[in-house]
């Protein structure tokens, strides 16, 4: 599977980092990093390939190089925004282009709340063209204890849902 995980924003890129480091390693990934989000140094040492954020041209951003699933967790509110108005001005935003035009899974994970009208609007422009709105928001059924257990649940949720499996979390019985 070849998997985008784009990290924009400057609050919740932990989720996003930590996101990447819980793929198995059978998936190949390409980690875009917006310029607010965190310092490239932090993925130096995984299994990944990194793209800068300013290179729309990057291999992750044609159809043709056959990405299954974009991730962009967490989505910042501009971000989402963009997505929802077709602007691809940075390679984050390509990316998601690229997935709705090729019919891919998009998973967007917005990070701030409470939301405001204009973005639930966006986001419900979005579902309706197929994306999937996943913002981090706890299950209490999954009887977390830590902030790791509430991360790891939240991991586990995005990867059911892009098809990844994993054993992240405790599976309602």
């Amino acid at each position: 599977m070849k998997l985008v995980v784009a990290i924009t924003g400057a609050s919740g890129v932990e989720l996003g980092r930590k996101f990447v480091d819980y793929l198995p390693e059978h998936i190949d990934a390409h980690v875009v990093v917006s310029d607010n989000a965190l310092t490239v140094e932090q993925f130096e040492n995984r299994n990944v390939t990194l793209h800068k954020s300013d290179n729309i041209a990057a291999s992750i951003s044609s159809g043709s190089f056959g990405v299954d699933a974009t991730a962009i967790i967490p989505c910042s509110m501009n971000t989402l925004a963009k997505i929802a108005c077709g602007i691809s001005d940075n390679l984050a935003t390509r990316v998601a282009a690229v997935a709705l035009k090729e019919q891919k899974k998009l998973l967007l994970a917005p990070r701030e709340m409470p939301f405001s009208a204009i973005a639930l609007e966006n986001m419900h422009k979005l579902t309706s063209l197929g994306v999937i709105i996943a913002p981090p928001v706890i299950g209490y059924y999954a009887n977390t204890q830590t902030l790791e257990d509430m991360e790891r649940f939240l991991i586990g949720k995005w990867y059911d849902v892009l098809g990844i499996p994993n054993e992240l979390y405790t599976r309602w019985e």
